[in-house]
């Protein structure tokens, strides 16, 4: 594998030409012009860049300027429309086929791509599969396949999608292989050999334009459930003229908070003795749920500004185009530290200051592991590999908690997690640039060794057979009834932590679990176990 280098020497003129008919730039942004060059000397590429990097224009400039279509595989149908009449809009003739159109929609987008007249074409990965689709692209003159969030291609990035699996193979079985270009914003070293080998690029050129976003302050704070909701009111409040996104993790809690938010606001702003006669809606919900008209309406209010803040799942964002959102509160744990960079990556897209602050408690990290359990069912993959991909989901959680847990500087730990060193976090005078809560804060160490040893001898004797909550009533010396079965007073480890208050024997077990000391299977049961 090689790494890319720009050069300005190397910037191909007709992809200069190309930036400025159609999108209106002189010149090509840190990562982008190599990664053009590349696919247009016709060399397979890797690019790895942050989100708001401009990743669609490395492939939309060479689709301009080579000769056939160019076809574009996003895991997104509900961005398609947007994207492809982005492109129409200046003109680059671009298209989409997906499940929205008729077969006769769909015969005319093929007309017209067979005819010349498209140059993108954009189409879901479960399209590659269909024989339809597959006729059609034997016969069209393909010039370039390019792979949006790559990532989805390997068992071990945050978002897996087995449908990715079949893309090298609908490439191998074209009759003139294109190039092929796979773009992602997330992806470590290991994540990075999947693309290459699962896609099988050839020799590809790598570009990594680099992790860490200077501009962000990055902050967590650990916090009780039941104060999140007026923690983010106060905050909003606090921030009258910003826009900011509020990241939930289900959709039932997206418009309950959406709903508490406006009348919350407006009673801080009204009690700071602001006028609050014409405010109007603070905050609009968005998940996968609503209908496509009320996300298409959501969406557009955030956009445009007339709706300052929108509260949704991770279902939000991906394609949205809103550079001046200052401020993303996560309100629950996000899955992965994928997850948690691509959404909170979300804010100051246009360089300027903005606050990433995440919220989290113990609960959180309970939630996540039960719904580790979910969605790896496909005929694509044996159970063993089933089996995989959840142990890689774990770890991902485990990095996660790593991060809400950290006393280290939080733009270090993103990029060191990401296989860069830990000075590609910029620093000022021993602090980050951009700042994060912990290079300000100092922390006080407590040493937990008897807690941990204690923790031990309590899984030892319960058999590592019952739950954390049942291991932590017994070292408390609990006689609550549901412990009876196991006759708790003859355990040794009984009321061992009889003075330690019971959120601190969670937070060791949970760390405990998190360094790889116990384990804590998911499902309905979360049995305490070693590790």
């Amino acid at each position: 594998m090689t790494q890319a280098v720009d050069s300005a020497d190397s910037v191909d003129p007709r992809a200069l030409e190309a930036l400025n008919r159609y999108f209106g730039y002189d010149s090509f942004r840190p990562g982008q012009s190599g990664i053009v060059s590349a696919i247009l000397a016709g060399r397979d590429v890797l690019g790895v860049m942050p989100t708001g990097a401009g990743k669609s224009i490395c492939y939309q400039i060479p689709a301009a300027i080579l000769p056939g279509v160019a076809i574009v595989i996003s895991p997104l149908i509900s961005l398609m429309r947007d994207q492809v009449d982005a492109l129409n809009d200046v003109g680059l003739p671009a298209a989409f086929i997906n499940t929205t159109q008729t077969p006769d929609e769909q015969d005319l987008v093929f007309a017209q791509a067979l005819s010349g007249q498209i140059k993108l074409l954009y189409v879901a990965p479960e399209r590659l599969e269909t024989e339809r689709f597959r006729n059609f692209a034997v016969r069209v003159p393909i010039s370039l396949v390019a792979v949006d969030e790559a990532h989805c291609v390997s068992q071990w990035g945050q978002d897996f999608r087995s449908s990715y699996l079949g893309i090298g193979e609908f490439i191998a079985g074209l009759p003139t292989r294109p190039t092929v270009a796979a773009f992602t914003a997330t992806a470590t070293e290991r994540v990075r050999r999947d693309i290459v080998s699962i896609l099988g690029l050839h020799t590809p050129s790598i570009t990594v334009t680099g992790f860490d976003r200077p501009n962000l302050y990055f902050d967590v704070i650990s916090m009780p459930r039941k104060d999140k909701a007026s923690w983010v009111a106060s905050y909003i409040a606090s921030h009258p003229d910003e826009s900011g996104i509020v990241y939930c993790a289900t959709r039932k809690e997206t418009e309950a908070l959406a709903e508490s938010l406006n009348s919350a606001v407006a009673e801080l702003r009204a009690a700071g003795g602001a006028d609050v006669s014409d405010i109007g809606t603070i905050a609009v919900a968005y998940h996968g749920g609503m209908s496509a008209d009320a996300r298409e309406k959501a969406q557009r209010d955030f956009v445009t500004d007339r709706v300052p803040v929108v509260v949704a799942t991770n279902a939000f964002g991906m394609g949205i185009d809103k550079s001046n959102v200052r401020f993303v509160i996560h309100h629950n744990m996000p899955e992965s530290i994928e997850a948690y960079y691509q959404e909170a990556g979300r804010a100051g897209r246009d360089g300027e200051p903005s606050r990433c602050t995440l919220l989290w408690n113990e609960s959180d990290i309970v939630t996540r592991r039960r719904l580790l359990d979910s969605d790896y069912e496909n005929e694509r993959l044996t159970p063993e590999e089933q089996e995989a991909v959840r142990a890689s989901k774990r770890r991902l959680l485990d990095a996660m908690v790593g991060y809400c847990r950290t006393t280290d500087c939080l733009h270090a730990y993103m990029t060191r997690y990401f296989g860069e060193t830990a000075g590609a976090a910029a620093k000022t005078d021993g602090k980050c640039v951009g700042g994060c809560a912990n290079c300000e804060h100092t922390f006080e160490t407590i040493d937990v060794t008897d807690i941990a040893r204690a923790i031990s001898r309590c899984v030892h004797d319960v058999n590592q057979h019952v739950g954390s909550g049942k291991i932590v009533k017994v070292l408390r010396g609990s006689k609550a009834q549901d412990l009876s079965y196991l006759n708790p007073e003859s355990l040794l480890s009984f009321g061992m932590l009889d003075e330690v208050p019971e959120a601190r024997i969670r937070d060791v077990l949970s760390q405990m679990a998190t360094d790889g000391f116990l384990t804590i299977a998911e499902g309905r049961l979360p049995i305490v176990g070693f590790g």
